[in-house]
């Protein structure tokens, strides 16, 4: 049976990446692994469907446990996403894609998990520093300090660039679609077994 593939999407805060990943799920290319995370939900943001929300205490327990593949703290949050999920649905033939941060990404990248490196590739979606500040702005969800952060947390991820496998860099969101679903047909063609 072949294995899954498991693409990691990182980027800046309004980069697309998460459109891009729930868009793909949609259409029937991915899987998705929500993340969990103890920041408080959005307005419209749905528990065990956009986030697994948890507490920090039963953050840090799941952490003590070593039950994440990955786990971090940005913008004064931690997210985190649980290996045994990820596992399960590339031993089952399926793709995921899994929306992350930078360091996230690392962590994975380094992870000795046999199923994971095999299934692992990587895609830094990056945004014009002009472009991306008018993409938050526009959101109208954050205060003025969190976009300031945002924008100089962006410039440091974008340093790592060279970390990943490929990069998309941004432009409308159909363009970006088209070249992230032609991403996905070039890996699924990988050949990649389980056993």
């Amino acid at each position: 049976m072949k294995l899954g593939t498991l693409l990691i999407v990182s980027g800046p805060s309004g980069s697309g990446k998460t459109t891009l990943c729930r868009r793909a799920e949609a259409a029937g290319l991915t899987g998705y692994s929500v993340s969990c995370t103890t920041r408080a939900p959005r307005p419209g943001e749905r528990p065990d469907v956009d986030y697994h929300f948890l507490s920090p205490s039963d953050f840090a327990d799941k952490v003590r446990a070593g039950e994440f593949l990955e786990h971090a703290t940005v913008h004064g949050n931690s997210y985190g996403t649980l290996k045994a999920d990820i596992i399960e649905l590339l031993q089952a033939g399926k793709n995921v894609v899994m929306d992350i941060d930078v360091q996230g990404a690392a962590s994975i990248r380094s992870c000795p998990d046999p199923i994971i490196r095999r299934a692992y590739a990587d895609v830094y979606i990056r945004v014009p520093a002009a472009e991306l500040e008018a993409r938050l702005r526009g959101r109208q969800t954050d205060a003025e300090e969190v976009i300031r952060l945002r924008l100089h947390n962006a410039a440091m991820e974008d340093a790592r660039l060279g970390e990943y496998q490929f990069c998309l860099v941004s432009g409308d969101r159909e363009q970006d679609y088209a070249r992230f679903t032609a991403l996905l047909a070039t890996l699924d063609m990988r050949c990649s077994l389980l056993g």
